[in-house]
């Protein structure tokens, strides 16, 4: 058994209240299975034991929480939340948590950034690329980003199903709009200024980024015209550069030569998207990564270092 000492900031929880409310109508479709994952605490332990993993910071993932109700997803929020942190307390050292926020309601999210960070004590929030087609850059989510950044938050953003895409139906959208919708929050987070006026905030970004650094210099261009330029002062590239990605579905030679060309390892986090991505890829994470020719002191900082340096709270 490896010795456990890697982190990963990529790892869910299903607590069973909300697999009951959302159901797998809701969940299964989205990913590559069809189905929504058989999950407990003792099973992620269980594989973050065969995997080396001291530590994984668990958040929600697609479709999230949001189904149209403000009140039933502020209800929901907060039990997912307490449930992460119970989770937490339960297994000591073992799980860290972004918790999750009540959005589009945006009092509602304020109010549970408070008790999350001050009560919980979490490690910092967990999004989703949109919320029933509203994007993170939406000005009536400022208010949510000026707390995060009044707060030094980190934020770790999962993709979410896509209300505006329909085509390719039969493909789940876990293959192609995942990566897609990544990309366009992360677009629509630099292009509305919210990171060029959130500078404080650490984004983490899911499975590398998406298609981010393969499109980088496209999404560069728009800075030629005046109205985006005003946007982005420090350049594009370099708020590109400022994020963190993690290796979840991406440690292999295709995705990590375009990041790395983008970023230095470290702005590189180790990830796995268990449950939904299941154990084998975990596996195929940590081999992948043994692979692409990082030196010991690269593959220490993806697999461990960067995540203290950003979430001290872990070493705990």
């Amino acid at each position: 058994m490896a010795t456990p000492h890697r982190i990963d900031v990529h790892h869910h929880i299903l607590p069973p209240r909300y697999v009951a409310e959302v159901g797998d109508a809701r969940i299964g479709p989205l990913i590559v299975s069809g189905k929504t994952p058989q999950w407990s605490p003792s099973q992620s332990v269980e594989v973050m034991d065969r995997h080396g993993i001291a530590t994984a910071v668990t958040s929600m993932s697609a479709p999230g929480l949001w189904f149209g109700d403000s009140q039933a997803t502020r209800d929901l929020t907060r039990h997912c939340n307490d449930y992460a942190a119970q989770m937490r307390s339960d297994h000591p050292g073992r799980f860290g948590v972004f918790a999750a926020l009540p959005l589009p309601d945006v009092d509602a999210s304020l109010e549970e950034i408070e008790y999350a960070l001050d009560v919980l004590k979490a490690d910092g929030l967990g999004l989703v690329t949109n919320y029933a087609g509203t994007y993170p850059g939406d000005p009536a989510f400022a208010p949510v980003f000026d707390e995060l950044n009044r707060r030094k938050a980190v934020v770790f953003f999962h993709p979410n199903d896509v209300p505006c895409s329909t085509c390719l139906g039969e493909i789940p959208p876990a293959t192609l709009e995942f990566p897609f919708d990544t990309t366009r929050a992360i677009t629509s987070l630099l292009y509305s200024g919210t990171l060029a006026r959130c500078p404080d905030i650490r984004f983490i970004f899911s499975h590398a980024g998406g298609t981010v650094p393969f499109l980088a210099e496209r999404i560069a261009r728009l800075a030629a015209r005046p109205e985006f330029k005003e946007k982005v002062p420090n350049g594009v590239i370099p708020e590109f550069q400022k994020l963190y990605y993690d290796t979840a579905l991406s440690a292999n030679s295709f995705a990590f030569s375009a990041l790395l060309r983008l970023v230095t390892p470290t702005n590189v986090l180790f990830g796995t998207d268990y449950p939904f991505a299941p154990e084998p890829t975990a596996t195929a994470t940590v081999k992948g990564l043994s692979e692409l020719g990082l030196s010991p002191d690269e593959l220490k900082a993806i697999e461990r270092d960067n995540a203290l340096r950003l979430l001290p709270g872990l070493r705990r």
